[in-house]
Protein backbone atom coordinates (compact mmCIF):
# COMPACT_ATOMS: atom_id res chain seq x y z
CA UNK A 1 0.00 0.00 0.00
CA UNK A 2 1.59 2.94 -1.24
CA UNK A 3 0.60 6.27 1.19
CA UNK A 4 0.88 9.54 0.57
CA UNK A 5 0.95 11.99 3.66
CA UNK A 6 -0.30 15.58 3.29
CA UNK A 7 0.57 17.57 6.21
CA UNK A 8 -0.92 20.79 5.44
CA UNK A 9 0.96 24.17 4.90
CA UNK A 10 4.90 24.86 5.90
CA UNK A 11 6.83 27.26 4.77
CA UNK A 12 5.04 31.26 4.45
CA UNK A 13 2.31 29.62 4.92
CA UNK A 14 1.21 29.28 8.88
CA UNK A 15 -2.03 27.72 7.81
CA UNK A 16 -4.42 28.32 11.30
CA UNK A 17 -2.68 30.37 14.39
CA UNK A 18 -4.01 30.14 17.99
CA UNK A 19 -2.75 30.17 21.64
CA UNK A 20 1.02 30.51 20.66
CA UNK A 21 0.07 27.28 18.05
CA UNK A 22 1.26 27.32 14.04
CA UNK A 23 -1.28 24.79 12.03
CA UNK A 24 1.94 23.93 10.13
CA UNK A 25 4.13 22.71 13.01
CA UNK A 26 1.38 20.48 14.37
CA UNK A 27 0.47 18.82 11.54
CA UNK A 28 4.16 18.25 10.47
CA UNK A 29 4.44 16.17 14.23
CA UNK A 30 1.56 14.58 13.35
CA UNK A 31 2.15 13.08 10.25
CA UNK A 32 5.93 12.47 11.32
CA UNK A 33 4.36 10.35 13.66
CA UNK A 34 2.04 8.59 12.16
CA UNK A 35 4.92 7.46 9.23
CA UNK A 36 6.94 6.59 12.12
CA UNK A 37 4.61 3.93 13.27
CA UNK A 38 3.34 2.95 9.96
CA UNK A 39 7.47 2.28 9.23
CA UNK A 40 7.98 0.93 12.50
CA UNK A 41 4.99 -1.63 12.86
CA UNK A 42 3.43 -2.71 9.66
CA UNK A 43 4.78 -4.76 6.28
CA UNK A 44 4.16 -3.47 2.70
CA UNK A 45 3.31 0.16 3.37
CA UNK A 46 5.57 2.62 1.57
CA UNK A 47 4.76 6.49 3.00
CA UNK A 48 5.96 9.23 0.90
CA UNK A 49 5.48 12.84 2.54
CA UNK A 50 4.45 16.00 0.78
CA UNK A 51 6.59 17.92 3.19
CA UNK A 52 9.44 16.39 6.44
CA UNK A 53 10.24 20.02 7.43
CA UNK A 54 8.99 23.81 7.39
CA UNK A 55 8.63 24.77 3.56
CA UNK A 56 6.51 26.09 1.38
CA UNK A 57 4.79 23.78 -1.40
CA UNK A 58 1.98 24.42 -3.67
CA UNK A 59 -1.67 22.20 -3.36
CA UNK A 60 -0.86 21.73 -7.08
CA UNK A 61 2.92 20.55 -6.53
CA UNK A 62 1.21 18.17 -3.84
CA UNK A 63 -1.63 16.10 -5.93
CA UNK A 64 0.88 15.65 -8.88
CA UNK A 65 3.49 14.28 -6.97
CA UNK A 66 1.01 11.81 -5.56
CA UNK A 67 -1.19 11.15 -8.70
CA UNK A 68 2.84 10.93 -10.49
CA UNK A 69 3.78 8.27 -7.62
CA UNK A 70 0.67 6.30 -7.91
CA UNK A 71 -0.03 6.83 -4.32
CA UNK A 72 -2.92 4.51 -3.26
CA UNK A 73 -4.12 7.05 -0.67
CA UNK A 74 -3.87 10.45 -0.47
CA UNK A 75 -4.15 11.86 3.91
CA UNK A 76 -4.02 15.08 4.10
CA UNK A 77 -3.87 16.29 8.17
CA UNK A 78 -4.91 19.49 9.42
CA UNK A 79 -5.84 21.81 12.41
CA UNK A 80 -9.58 23.97 12.37
CA UNK A 81 -9.59 27.67 13.73
CA UNK A 82 -12.73 29.97 13.57
CA UNK A 83 -13.76 32.60 16.01
CA UNK A 84 -12.25 30.26 19.52
CA UNK A 85 -15.94 28.78 20.35
CA UNK A 86 -15.71 26.01 18.11
CA UNK A 87 -14.01 22.83 19.25
CA UNK A 88 -13.58 19.50 17.57
CA UNK A 89 -12.57 16.62 14.78
CA UNK A 90 -14.38 16.39 11.25
CA UNK A 91 -13.20 15.05 7.96
CA UNK A 92 -13.72 15.71 4.37
CA UNK A 93 -14.20 13.83 1.39
CA UNK A 94 -14.64 15.34 -2.30
CA UNK A 95 -18.11 16.98 -2.66
CA UNK A 96 -18.70 14.96 -6.20
CA UNK A 97 -18.84 11.52 -4.16
CA UNK A 98 -21.33 9.56 -3.29
CA UNK A 99 -21.56 8.20 0.12
CA UNK A 100 -21.62 4.56 -1.23
CA UNK A 101 -18.16 5.10 -2.78
CA UNK A 102 -15.06 3.20 -2.38
CA UNK A 103 -13.44 6.85 -0.36
CA UNK A 104 -16.33 7.51 1.42
CA UNK A 105 -16.23 3.74 3.09
CA UNK A 106 -12.86 4.22 4.16
CA UNK A 107 -13.37 7.81 5.73
CA UNK A 108 -16.57 5.93 7.49
CA UNK A 109 -13.54 3.64 8.89
CA UNK A 110 -10.87 6.33 9.93
CA UNK A 111 -13.71 8.61 11.21
CA UNK A 112 -14.63 5.83 13.61
CA UNK A 113 -11.05 5.20 14.92
CA UNK A 114 -9.72 8.84 15.43
CA UNK A 115 -13.23 9.76 17.66
CA UNK A 116 -12.63 6.74 19.07
CA UNK A 117 -8.96 7.87 20.35
CA UNK A 118 -8.89 11.67 19.93
CA UNK A 119 -10.85 12.98 22.81
CA UNK A 120 -12.66 15.72 20.90
CA UNK A 121 -16.53 16.10 19.91
CA UNK A 122 -17.30 14.45 16.80
CA UNK A 123 -18.60 17.12 14.07
CA UNK A 124 -19.39 14.88 11.87
CA UNK A 125 -18.15 13.44 8.10
CA UNK A 126 -18.32 15.91 5.73
CA UNK A 127 -17.96 16.96 1.75
CA UNK A 128 -15.98 19.90 0.40
CA UNK A 129 -14.58 20.93 -3.23
CA UNK A 130 -11.05 21.30 -1.97
CA UNK A 131 -7.89 20.68 -4.59
CA UNK A 132 -6.54 18.00 -2.58
CA UNK A 133 -9.64 16.02 -2.64
CA UNK A 134 -10.47 17.12 -6.03
CA UNK A 135 -7.43 16.49 -7.97
CA UNK A 136 -6.43 13.36 -6.85
CA UNK A 137 -6.34 10.47 -9.09
CA UNK A 138 -6.74 8.22 -5.64
CA UNK A 139 -9.32 8.32 -2.40
CA UNK A 140 -8.49 11.29 -0.42
CA UNK A 141 -8.97 12.45 2.96
CA UNK A 142 -8.92 15.46 4.59
CA UNK A 143 -8.73 15.35 8.48
CA UNK A 144 -9.42 18.49 10.84
CA UNK A 145 -7.88 17.29 14.19
CA UNK A 146 -9.47 19.77 16.66
CA UNK A 147 -9.81 23.88 16.61
CA UNK A 148 -6.54 25.77 17.34
CA UNK A 149 -8.01 29.10 18.17
CA UNK A 150 -10.51 27.31 21.20
CA UNK A 151 -8.36 26.87 24.50
CA UNK A 152 -9.63 23.34 25.29
CA UNK A 153 -8.92 21.99 22.07
CA UNK A 154 -5.34 23.74 21.86
CA UNK A 155 -4.67 22.25 25.56
CA UNK A 156 -4.83 18.74 23.89
CA UNK A 157 -3.35 20.02 20.53
CA UNK A 158 -0.08 20.97 22.55
CA UNK A 159 0.00 17.97 24.32
CA UNK A 160 2.88 15.96 22.21
CA UNK A 161 0.76 12.74 24.05
CA UNK A 162 -1.99 13.57 22.55
CA UNK A 163 -0.57 13.64 18.82
CA UNK A 164 1.01 11.18 19.63
CA UNK A 165 -2.73 9.46 20.02
CA UNK A 166 -4.34 10.98 17.20
CA UNK A 167 -1.27 9.93 15.13
CA UNK A 168 -2.50 6.07 16.25
CA UNK A 169 -5.77 6.87 15.61
CA UNK A 170 -4.96 7.81 11.78
CA UNK A 171 -2.94 4.57 11.57
CA UNK A 172 -5.34 2.53 13.74
CA UNK A 173 -7.94 3.75 10.82
CA UNK A 174 -5.60 3.41 7.80
CA UNK A 175 -4.44 -0.56 9.03
CA UNK A 176 -8.38 -1.30 8.73
CA UNK A 177 -9.14 0.46 5.78
CA UNK A 178 -6.18 -1.26 3.57
CA UNK A 179 -6.16 -4.68 5.74
CA UNK A 180 -2.43 -3.31 6.34
CA UNK A 181 -0.83 -6.82 8.66
CA UNK A 182 0.90 -5.80 11.31
CA UNK A 183 4.81 -7.06 11.56
CA UNK A 184 4.99 -9.97 14.01
CA UNK A 185 8.77 -10.15 14.81
CA UNK A 186 11.15 -12.52 15.29
CA UNK A 187 13.06 -11.00 18.09
CA UNK A 188 15.03 -9.43 15.52
CA UNK A 189 15.38 -5.55 15.57
CA UNK A 190 16.96 -3.62 12.52
CA UNK A 191 18.81 -0.50 13.74
CA UNK A 192 19.52 2.72 11.66
CA UNK A 193 22.95 3.97 12.44
CA UNK A 194 23.52 7.29 11.56
CA UNK A 195 27.54 8.01 12.69
CA UNK A 196 29.81 6.82 15.95
CA UNK A 197 31.80 9.59 17.27
CA UNK A 198 34.65 10.08 20.14
CA UNK A 199 33.20 13.60 21.04
CA UNK A 200 29.82 13.52 22.42
CA UNK A 201 28.76 17.21 21.07
CA UNK A 202 29.53 15.96 17.64
CA UNK A 203 26.84 13.37 18.43
CA UNK A 204 24.05 15.75 19.94
CA UNK A 205 25.46 17.88 16.37
CA UNK A 206 24.61 14.89 14.25
CA UNK A 207 21.52 13.87 16.04
CA UNK A 208 20.30 17.37 15.94
CA UNK A 209 20.65 18.00 12.01
CA UNK A 210 18.82 15.02 11.70
CA UNK A 211 15.78 15.66 14.06
CA UNK A 212 15.39 19.48 12.13
CA UNK A 213 14.74 17.13 8.82
CA UNK A 214 12.26 15.30 10.98
CA UNK A 215 14.32 11.92 11.68
CA UNK A 216 14.26 11.22 15.33
CA UNK A 217 17.75 10.12 16.77
CA UNK A 218 19.39 9.36 20.08
CA UNK A 219 22.70 8.64 21.47
CA UNK A 220 23.62 5.52 22.09
CA UNK A 221 27.09 5.02 23.75
CA UNK A 222 29.39 2.18 23.39
CA UNK A 223 33.00 1.09 23.99
CA UNK A 224 35.00 -0.34 21.17
CA UNK A 225 38.61 -1.79 21.89
CA UNK A 226 38.96 0.43 25.25
CA UNK A 227 37.92 3.49 23.65
CA UNK A 228 34.48 5.07 24.34
CA UNK A 229 32.10 6.25 21.24
CA UNK A 230 28.87 7.40 20.93
CA UNK A 231 26.36 6.10 18.24
CA UNK A 232 23.58 8.45 17.06
CA UNK A 233 20.36 6.13 16.52
CA UNK A 234 18.03 6.94 13.91
CA UNK A 235 15.20 4.24 14.24
CA UNK A 236 15.11 0.73 15.43
CA UNK A 237 11.98 -1.43 12.91
CA UNK A 238 10.89 -5.23 13.39
CA UNK A 239 10.86 -5.27 9.34
CA UNK A 240 14.12 -5.42 7.61
CA UNK A 241 12.06 -3.87 4.59
CA UNK A 242 10.66 -0.92 6.23
CA UNK A 243 14.64 -0.13 7.84
CA UNK A 244 15.98 -0.35 4.42
CA UNK A 245 12.77 2.08 3.89
CA UNK A 246 13.64 4.34 6.62
CA UNK A 247 17.85 3.90 5.83
CA UNK A 248 17.00 5.64 2.58
CA UNK A 249 15.29 8.56 4.23
CA UNK A 250 18.58 9.33 6.89
CA UNK A 251 20.30 9.13 3.35
CA UNK A 252 18.65 11.52 1.64
CA UNK A 253 18.88 13.97 4.52
CA UNK A 254 22.81 14.37 4.43
CA UNK A 255 23.74 10.98 6.52
CA UNK A 256 25.35 9.13 2.86
CA UNK A 257 27.24 6.75 5.47
CA UNK A 258 24.26 5.29 7.33
CA UNK A 259 24.30 1.74 7.83
CA UNK A 260 21.82 -0.87 9.36
CA UNK A 261 22.78 -3.11 12.08
CA UNK A 262 21.31 -6.27 13.16
CA UNK A 263 20.46 -7.50 17.09
CA UNK A 264 18.68 -10.26 18.02
CA UNK A 265 16.19 -8.85 21.04
CA UNK A 266 15.81 -12.81 23.09
CA UNK A 267 15.09 -12.79 26.29
CA UNK A 268 18.67 -13.91 27.02
CA UNK A 269 19.83 -10.15 26.12
CA UNK A 270 17.86 -8.54 28.37
CA UNK A 271 14.47 -8.02 27.00
CA UNK A 272 12.13 -5.34 28.10
CA UNK A 273 8.67 -6.37 27.67
CA UNK A 274 8.07 -8.41 30.83
CA UNK A 275 10.25 -5.64 32.62
CA UNK A 276 8.33 -5.48 36.31
CA UNK A 277 7.37 -2.26 38.20
CA UNK A 278 8.58 -3.68 41.52
CA UNK A 279 12.63 -3.62 42.25
CA UNK A 280 15.10 -2.09 43.39
CA UNK A 281 15.88 1.93 41.68
CA UNK A 282 19.09 2.54 40.50
CA UNK A 283 19.95 5.64 39.15
CA UNK A 284 20.50 8.03 41.87
CA UNK A 285 18.59 11.54 42.08
CA UNK A 286 21.63 13.64 40.41
CA UNK A 287 21.51 11.57 37.27
CA UNK A 288 18.09 11.40 37.01
CA UNK A 289 17.66 15.36 37.24
CA UNK A 290 20.80 16.24 35.14
CA UNK A 291 19.34 13.64 32.41
CA UNK A 292 15.78 16.12 32.41
CA UNK A 293 17.62 19.01 32.72
CA UNK A 294 19.15 18.28 29.50
CA UNK A 295 15.87 18.61 27.45
CA UNK A 296 14.35 21.25 30.25
CA UNK A 297 16.69 23.52 32.10
CA UNK A 298 14.12 24.75 34.36
CA UNK A 299 12.87 21.46 35.28
CA UNK A 300 11.90 21.06 39.14
CA UNK A 301 14.03 18.46 41.01
CA UNK A 302 11.98 15.67 41.74
CA UNK A 303 15.10 12.38 41.69
CA UNK A 304 15.41 12.03 45.62
CA UNK A 305 11.22 11.23 46.10
CA UNK A 306 11.73 9.18 43.46
CA UNK A 307 14.35 7.52 45.03
CA UNK A 308 12.43 8.13 48.48
CA UNK A 309 9.72 6.16 47.59
CA UNK A 310 10.54 4.19 45.47
CA UNK A 311 12.56 2.29 47.84
CA UNK A 312 9.86 2.53 50.55
CA UNK A 313 7.47 0.89 48.38
CA UNK A 314 9.80 -1.42 46.70
CA UNK A 315 9.40 0.46 42.94
CA UNK A 316 11.28 1.44 40.15
CA UNK A 317 11.67 4.80 41.09
CA UNK A 318 14.13 5.85 38.21
CA UNK A 319 11.68 4.26 35.87
CA UNK A 320 9.05 6.07 37.55
CA UNK A 321 10.50 9.12 36.66
CA UNK A 322 10.74 8.09 32.91
CA UNK A 323 7.39 8.10 33.48
CA UNK A 324 6.52 11.27 34.75
CA UNK A 325 8.90 12.75 31.84
CA UNK A 326 6.43 10.77 30.02
CA UNK A 327 3.71 12.20 30.91
CA UNK A 328 4.56 15.94 31.11
CA UNK A 329 6.68 16.18 28.46
CA UNK A 330 9.73 16.63 30.36
CA UNK A 331 7.73 18.52 33.34
CA UNK A 332 7.13 21.15 30.55
CA UNK A 333 3.81 20.31 31.36
CA UNK A 334 2.37 21.50 27.17
CA UNK A 335 -0.69 19.24 28.31
CA UNK A 336 -3.89 19.23 30.42
CA UNK A 337 -2.18 19.00 33.48
CA UNK A 338 -0.46 22.08 34.87
CA UNK A 339 2.73 22.47 37.01
CA UNK A 340 1.22 24.02 39.94
CA UNK A 341 -0.57 20.64 40.00
CA UNK A 342 2.00 19.00 41.24
CA UNK A 343 0.73 15.54 39.19
CA UNK A 344 3.50 14.28 37.25
CA UNK A 345 1.60 11.00 36.37
CA UNK A 346 -1.60 12.27 35.32
CA UNK A 347 -3.75 11.06 37.91
CA UNK A 348 -7.06 11.38 37.68
CA UNK A 349 -6.90 13.51 34.10
CA UNK A 350 -8.82 12.48 31.17
CA UNK A 351 -8.88 15.58 29.06
CA UNK A 352 -9.69 19.41 29.02
CA UNK A 353 -12.67 19.18 30.70
CA UNK A 354 -11.19 16.80 33.19
CA UNK A 355 -7.15 18.03 34.59
CA UNK A 356 -7.04 15.80 37.00
CA UNK A 357 -5.64 16.02 40.64
CA UNK A 358 -3.70 18.34 42.20
CA UNK A 359 -1.25 18.10 45.56
CA UNK A 360 0.23 20.66 47.76
CA UNK A 361 3.38 20.09 46.73
CA UNK A 362 6.32 18.33 44.52
CA UNK A 363 6.61 15.63 47.15
CA UNK A 364 3.19 14.86 47.89
CA UNK A 365 2.49 14.51 43.88
CA UNK A 366 5.61 11.50 43.61
CA UNK A 367 4.20 10.11 46.46
CA UNK A 368 0.98 9.84 45.32
CA UNK A 369 2.56 8.63 41.48
CA UNK A 370 4.59 5.60 43.51
CA UNK A 371 1.29 4.80 45.66
CA UNK A 372 -0.67 4.49 41.96
CA UNK A 373 1.87 2.30 40.53
CA UNK A 374 1.74 0.27 43.91
CA UNK A 375 -1.80 -0.15 43.59
CA UNK A 376 -1.44 -1.73 39.67
CA UNK A 377 1.82 -3.75 40.31
CA UNK A 378 0.88 -5.35 43.92
CA UNK A 379 -2.66 -7.00 45.44
CA UNK A 380 -1.27 -6.61 49.07
CA UNK A 381 -2.13 -3.78 51.11
CA UNK A 382 -0.37 -0.22 51.14
CA UNK A 383 2.61 -0.37 52.91
CA UNK A 384 2.76 1.92 56.76
CA UNK A 385 5.02 4.80 57.17
CA UNK A 386 3.56 7.68 54.82
CA UNK A 387 -0.89 8.13 54.42
CA UNK A 388 -2.68 7.34 51.19
CA UNK A 389 -2.21 10.55 49.07
CA UNK A 390 -3.22 8.85 45.85
CA UNK A 391 -6.65 9.86 45.35
CA UNK A 392 -7.35 6.90 42.57
CA UNK A 393 -5.58 4.45 44.68
CA UNK A 394 -8.98 2.16 45.15
CA UNK A 395 -9.96 2.59 41.86
CA UNK A 396 -7.34 0.86 40.11
CA UNK A 397 -7.52 -2.74 39.30
CA UNK A 398 -5.29 -4.55 42.03
CA UNK A 399 -2.24 -6.17 40.93
CA UNK A 400 -3.07 -6.73 36.98
CA UNK A 401 0.08 -4.41 36.15
CA UNK A 402 3.22 -6.36 37.87
CA UNK A 403 5.39 -5.34 33.99
CA UNK A 404 5.76 -1.55 32.73
CA UNK A 405 3.88 -2.82 29.11
CA UNK A 406 0.50 -4.25 31.90
CA UNK A 407 -0.10 -0.32 31.92
CA UNK A 408 -0.95 -0.55 28.46
CA UNK A 409 -4.76 0.03 27.99
CA UNK A 410 -4.90 1.06 32.08
CA UNK A 411 -2.93 4.01 32.69
CA UNK A 412 -3.78 5.57 29.11
CA UNK A 413 -5.93 4.36 27.02
CA UNK A 414 -5.89 3.03 24.38
CA UNK A 415 -2.07 3.60 25.30
CA UNK A 416 -1.25 0.28 22.85
CA UNK A 417 2.55 1.51 23.49
CA UNK A 418 2.43 3.45 26.72
CA UNK A 419 4.78 1.26 28.65
CA UNK A 420 7.38 0.81 25.87
CA UNK A 421 7.36 4.42 25.52
CA UNK A 422 7.99 4.84 29.30
CA UNK A 423 11.02 2.03 29.29
CA UNK A 424 12.14 3.77 25.83
CA UNK A 425 12.72 6.97 28.08
CA UNK A 426 14.59 4.62 30.38
CA UNK A 427 16.50 3.29 28.23
CA UNK A 428 18.07 6.48 27.22
CA UNK A 429 18.64 8.04 31.06
CA UNK A 430 20.70 4.51 31.42
CA UNK A 431 22.79 5.27 27.94
CA UNK A 432 23.01 8.71 29.42
CA UNK A 433 24.08 8.01 32.53
CA UNK A 434 26.58 5.16 31.07
CA UNK A 435 28.29 7.91 29.18
CA UNK A 436 28.75 10.58 31.71
CA UNK A 437 30.20 7.92 34.30
CA UNK A 438 32.19 6.48 31.14
CA UNK A 439 33.54 9.83 30.76
CA UNK A 440 34.70 10.03 34.43
CA UNK A 441 36.38 7.36 34.61
CA UNK A 442 38.58 8.17 31.66
CA UNK A 443 39.34 11.63 32.90
CA UNK A 444 40.13 9.52 36.24
CA UNK A 445 42.73 7.66 33.81
CA UNK A 446 44.36 10.86 32.70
Amino acid sequence: MKLYLDPGHGGSESGARGNGLLEKDIVLDIAQRIRTILNADYDDVEVKMSRSADITKSLSQRTTEANNWGADYYLSIHCNAFNGSARGYEDYIFSGLSDDSSTARYRDIMHEELIAINRLPDRGKKKANFHVLRETTMSALLTENGFIDNDADARLISDPSWRQRVAQGHVNGLARAFDLQQNQGNGTLYKIIAGSFRSRENAQRRAAELQSQGIESFIVPFSANGTQWHRVQAGAFASRANAETHLARVREAGVEDAFIITETNGPENGETEGYSIAGETYLSPELMDQYVKQVNSEAPELGRYYLEFGDHYGIRGDIAFAQALHETDFLRFTGVVQLEQNNFAGIGATGAEEQGASFESERQGVLAHIQHLYAYASDEPLPDGHPLADPRFDLADRGSAPAWTDLNGKWAVPGDQYGQSILDIYERMVNDATSILEEIVEQIGE
